[in-house]
């Protein structure tokens, strides 16, 4: 007997009854964005493996452990994507987008990471992304933070999630920063882990990420960012937060905030959350005024922001479990005699002409009413269309709540204003 194949470790099948769920928040996330004057683009998975080398960063942790890494066979370097940020800039400058433009776009779709999987936290995730290029004040930062907190309410998570905010300034005053905290590190090099002391000089920054609550207790008199910063970052951020008290956006700034990417200048922040257990990020992102030249374009501003749908469908279940999946089936169409099959067939199509927002489903492979009964009930159907031989003479139709039992014969031409009185 042939042995199984199953999914590779932390890459999942969603089924049905999942999916279910997902396209629910995937339709209100989708609507918030079309309402922002946002605009799909489509990209591939698989990209040039030093697009993300030059974009994400040599020395990180997602070029130096996480990608997944092969030569076509031309021998050309691919990478299956691990975020969306550098592929979107990659066709913006392609197609000629970004050059003296304004861009408000948005993608969805699967990235790949080699990460330990956890719950949360897989090799393949889904991930959905907003960029906007060519706008460079604090208030399209707003815009951002003020869209996705549009989500939450949406979601019904608004309290169970905190925005967590900093400034890391211009290149020159990172810089600046790196020195002094590289010569604080080197003076407290035995309180470092192995994993700080490789990042010291390598990526000094990222040690403010540390998990490490040694670590995280020495930097308490570690030099602060925000004592570095240039006065246009100053004003930016100043300018950031007054944007969001008088929207009424409640905040905290977190100096050390940096982002696990080296694109990001000036604005950086987190939607957190602790109802999943230790606390975690459930939408992330900040400005990338770099980026478009660093990558082979005209100098552009530009700021995003991007969210693991996974972590998100699971914060919902969590904290919002009234929050449920659109039926999967509004109608379902019984019959049951001879020549009732084909009769119910063509009044299935015409209600699906005259009403095609409602879900629709003909039972096929026979059984007694019952039967059939009981499969409406396992779709989740409201509504049962019945056809027995009399109503086919006739012309007729038994409508029948599967809520409350209720019945009434109607001519099948009556059938789908009745059908959108009673479904609303």
């Amino acid at each position: 007997m042939a042995k199984n194949i199953q999914a590779i470790r932390g890459m999942n099948d969603y089924l049905p009854e999942e999916t279910a769920l997902w396209q629910r928040i995937e339709g209100i996330l989708k609507q918030v964005l079309s309402g922002y004057g946002y605009s799909e683009i489509r990209l591939p998975i698989v990209e040039q493996t030093p697009l993300f080398k030059r974009a994400i960063g040599e020395v990180t942790d997602v070029v130096e452990k996480e990608m997944y890494t092969f030569d076509d066979r031309n021998g050309e370097s691919l990478t299956l994507r691990p975020e969306g940020t550098a592929g979107c800039v990659r066709a913006g400058i392609e197609h000629g987008l970004l050059y003296n433009q304004e861009q408000r776009l948005w993608y969805v779709g699967p990235m790949f990471r080699y990460e330990r999987p956890q719950k949360g936290r897989y090799r393949q995730f889904h991930q959905l992304g907003a960029e906007v290029f060519g706008l460079q004040g604090p208030d399209i930062d707003a815009e951002l933070i003020l869209l996705s907190a549009r989500w939450w309410k949406a979601l019904g998570i608004a309290e169970h999630v905190k925005l967590e905010l900093n400034s890391i300034g211009s290149l020159e005053a990172r810089a600046n920063y790196r020195d002094a905290l590289v010569a604080f590190l080197e003076q407290h090099q035995e309180k470092l882990d192995e994993d700080c002391k490789r990042r010291m000089y390598s990526n000094p920054l990222r040690v403010l990420d540390s998990k490490n609550p040694e670590v995280q207790a020495l930097l308490n008199d570690a030099p602060r960012l925000s004592e570095y910063l240039d006065e246009d970052s100053k004003a930016h951020f100043e300018g950031l937060c007054e944007l969001l008290a008088q929207a009424g956006i409640p905040y905290t700034i977190n100096e050390r905030l940096v982002r696990g990417l080296d694109y990001y200048n000036r604005t950086v922040f987190e939607w957190v959350t602790t109802s999943l257990g230790a606390q975690g990020t459930v939408c992330a992102g900040g400005r990338y005024d770099g980026l478009v030249e660093q990558l082979g374009g005209r100098a552009t501003p530009a700021v995003g922001f991007a969210m693991g749908l996974e972590r998100l469908v699971l914060l919902v279940q969590a904290v919002n479990p009234e929050f449920k999946a659109a039926a999967t089936i509004d109608v379902y169409v019984i019959s049951s005699g001879a020549g009732t099959q084909s009769a119910a067939m063509q009044l299935a199509e015409r209600v699906r002409d005259a009403a095609p927002q409602l879900k629709l489903m003909t039972n096929y492979g026979g059984g007694n009413f019952k039967k059939q009964i009981t499969r409406a009930d396992k779709w989740g159907a409201r509504v049962a269309l019945i056809l027995g031989e009399n109503e086919v003479a006739a012309q007729q139709v038994v409508v029948k709540d599967l809520r409350s039992g209720e019945q009434e014969t109607l001519a099948q031409s009556e059938v789908a204003v009745r059908l959108a009185l009673m479904l609303g």
